[in-house]
């Protein structure tokens, strides 16, 4: 069946939908234009973006947002000035399908096309969407379901699959990896899926290379995205999400429609030991979903406290599903919340909303991942609109210390993607937020840098892209 994007009898295609209507165009290393101000000067390093940039081929849609095939935008800043470059992640996949000029893999949210013998035999694409991971010599992308791609950090050229000389057979390395700014270590996880899952946790050294990991029995097959690292302590949330793996293999559908929210049952929280990777405790705690933490710390109790995106259940997914089609009307919010957590019995000792407005993305400047922080950026929905038909269209910066929200407002018809915190070279005490925006009402995608301690003055500079950057998942910045 072929799909487009158009509007039903009545309603208003959003502008956002253009930006992802049809497949993002590629440019190769292109000197970009300051549309206003100027830029920092000690604003030196790269910014990386990834998401999806095609979704769509050979004139038939894909079935979910996160089928989409993983495009990275680069924006590599020097005393010259600004260079931007896109390229679509060379996947065996993409190439594959390239070739054909059709879509041949199912993914998370659609099935193989085809006669049903498709759907057995034709793997999972790795897409290749999510995130970001950059090393000393190479830049990962990551997806949830395999092993991450390696590329050039300057060109983007696909280098090819990573296993970070473990991740062996295909095991997955999630999109979410936490860095100690102190010891530069680096953690991440994967889950393999059988009868129950693993959860397979690993810890790399700054190069990326992994040089410990366990593997955690899991209760059934949930859906676990993020986790936290805070101080000695890796926690995970697992939400009343659980996979039916039956009509997946038999082709009957695809993972997105057979995961299920169990309202019945409870929030599962396991606490890791950083330094041995082993179980510190286990517990349960009143049912919530999430995609993502913030940051969390050990206090001088010794409680965990972290920072989470939540929401009330798992409509979120159909949310995700529906923005393919250029239209939304799932009412899937979320708040962000702060968690005081025993760490010794992995009991909730408390939970506060802090941001009661729709919002995700929540992020720390990276020298702070782990440790007390007192501000935290993130994407938020203005207060005159409606969530349920909207993007994030707005950036925040909240104060745990006055409990204040200061917020950028980007005007209508803008969205501006997960807020990246840059340090400047020159000075400590200096950062700038920096965001892809794309602007509906031109048709446009434009780099946006800010100063950080003042997200409600206009930026400090605007660039300008050769070609229209569709909104993503996730990034970061090497300096």
């Amino acid at each position: 069946m072929v799909t487009t994007i158009q509007a039903n009898q009545g309603t208003q295609v959003k502008a956002w939908a253009k930006a992802i209507a049809q497949p993002a165009k590629e440019f190769s290393p292109t000197s970009l234009s300051v549309l206003r101000g100027k830029l920092p000067e000690g604003l030196r390093g790269s910014l990386y973006r990834n998401g999806p940039g095609r979704l769509e081929r050979g004139g038939r849609r894909m079935g979910h947002w996160f089928d989409g095939d993983g495009a990275i935008l680069a924006v590599h800043f020097s005393d010259a000035g600004a260079t931007g470059v896109y390229r679509y992640v060379q996947t065996a996949g993409y190439q594959e399908e390239a070739t054909a000029g059709k879509l041949l893999y199912g993914n998370y949210g659609m099935t193989a096309p085809g006669p049903i013998w498709n759907r057995w035999l034709k793997a999972v694409k790795n897409c290749a969407n999510t995130s970001v991971l950059a090393l000393p010599d190479k830049l990962l992308t990551l997806w949830e379901g395999g092993n991450p791609h390696a590329l050039d950090l300057q060109t983007l050229e696909t280098l090819g699959l990573e296993d970070l000389g473990e991740l062996k057979g295909g095991l997955a390395y999630s999109a979410h990896p936490k860095v100690d700014p102190q010891t530069k270590e680096i953690f991440n996880f994967g889950i393999s899926n059988g009868a129950n899952g693993t959860l397979n946790v690993y810890k790399s050294n700054s190069t990326g290379k992994i040089i410990q990991k366990a593997a955690i029995p899991l209760k059934g097959l949930p859906l676990i995205h993020d986790f936290v690292l805070a101080g000695q302590y890796l926690i995970f949330c697992i939400p009343p999400v659980r996979l039916n793996a039956l009509p997946i293999l038999l082709g009957l559908s695809s993972y997105s429609d057979s995961l299920k929210w169990q309202a019945n049952q409870a929030t599962q929280i396991l606490v890791l030991d950083r330094e041995t990777l082993s179980v510190v405790s286990q517990g349960e705690a009143e049912p919530w979903y999430q995609w993502h933490f913030g940051n969390g710390y050990v206090d001088a109790s010794g409680r965990v406290i972290f920072d989470v995106a939540r929401y009330q259940d798992f409509q979120t997914n159909e949310y995700l599903r529906e923005v393919i089609s250029g239209q939304t009307h799932t009412p899937a919010k979320s708040t962000l919340w702060q968690v005081h957590l025993d760490p010794q019995t992995a009991k909730v000792t408390g939970m506060q909303e802090v941001v009661d407005r729709h919002c995700e993305f929540p992020i720390v400047p990276p020298s702070q991942v782990g440790q007390a922080s007192r501000y935290t950026y993130l994407s938020i929905q203005p207060q005159s609109v409606d969530f349920s038909q909207e993007l994030l269209s707005a950036i925040a910066r909240f104060d745990y210390q006055t409990e204040t929200l200061t917020e950028a407002s980007l005007g209508e018809n803008r969205y501006p993607t997960e807020p990246i915190y840059a340090a400047d070279q020159l000075n400590p005490d200096q950062g700038w937020i920096l965001t892809v925006v794309y602007d509906g009402n031109s048709d446009c995608s434009e780099v946006w840098i800010y100063d950080s301690d003042r997200l409600d003055d206009e930026p400090v500079c605007r660039l300008s892209l050769p070609s229209v950057v569709p909104m993503g998942f996730h990034g970061t910045w090497k300096p």
